[in-house]
């Protein structure tokens, strides 16, 4: 027999209603590629797994953040608000833009000096320049169609009539962030083996910020349309 606690922390007992598919919306929602994680792999390649680690500490607290926004009713506000909506809407497209370009540009200089990657020129860019908590909570913060998102994937999951809403969103929002982090350690993984391979591939390296770079870059449009 089940304690209490396992009892009380079980998600019917949250105000849950079909959990395994709310898990299973979970992981490939967070395993599809977006800027976030995109991010992430891109700066632990570059810089090592400290940075790496820094950049999901940012997005664990810019989810948090929206999420709790969500909570609050600022998805209302926004809604009631196209002003502010586009507002928003336009500056993280000009941010996701910013970013993408200066890989872009990192990208291409590395390329001209595919034989120099020891480090005596130093290739500056948007990534070199800003914190990657700070890029990586910017990055987070400045999508707002992520409230949206929250706000209509949490409702399909939550029981009618249930007493207590506030726990059962906040059981949901706990689940995502522990499969968001999970999936970032992996890619923080994936990215320090990259950081090895690239220095002995640089033509790859400057491949890989083109890539990542042109993505962002639609991102940014997707995030306007």
């Amino acid at each position: 027999m089940l304690s209490p606690n396992l009892i009380l922390l079980s998600p019917s007992h949250a105000g849950i209603f079909d959990f395994p598919t709310y898990l299973l919306g979970v992981i490939f929602t967070i395993v599809f590629p977006g800027p976030n994680s995109l991010y992430v792999l891109t700066i632990t390649s570059r810089k090592g797994w400290r940075a790496g680690t820094w950049a999901a500490l940012g997005i664990f607290v810019g989810d948090g953040v929206l999420m709790m926004a969500v909570a609050l009713g600022a998805a209302s506000l926004l809604n009631s608000s196209p002003m502010l909506f586009n507002m928003v809407r336009t500056m993280g497209a000009l941010y996701l833009a910013w970013m993408g370009l200066g890989l872009m540009r990192s990208g291409v200089d590395r390329w001209k000096n595919r034989q120099d990657v020891s480090g005596a020129i130093e290739i500056r860019s948007y990534l070199d320049s800003v914190h990657p908590s700070l890029a990586a909570l910017s990055l987070s913060l400045t999508n707002p169609k992520a409230i949206f998102f929250f706000v209509s994937f949490f409702a399909q999951f939550i029981q009618p009539g249930f007493a207590h809403p506030a726990y059962t969103f906040l059981y949901l929002a706990v689940v995502l962030q522990i499969v968001s982090m999970s999936y970032l350690a992996g890619l923080i993984l994936a990215g320090q083996f990259f950081l090895r391979y690239f220095h002995r591939h640089p033509h790859c390296a400057a491949f890989l910020w083109l890539l990542v770079g042109a993505l962002l870059i639609a991102f940014a449009g997707n995030l306007l349309l």
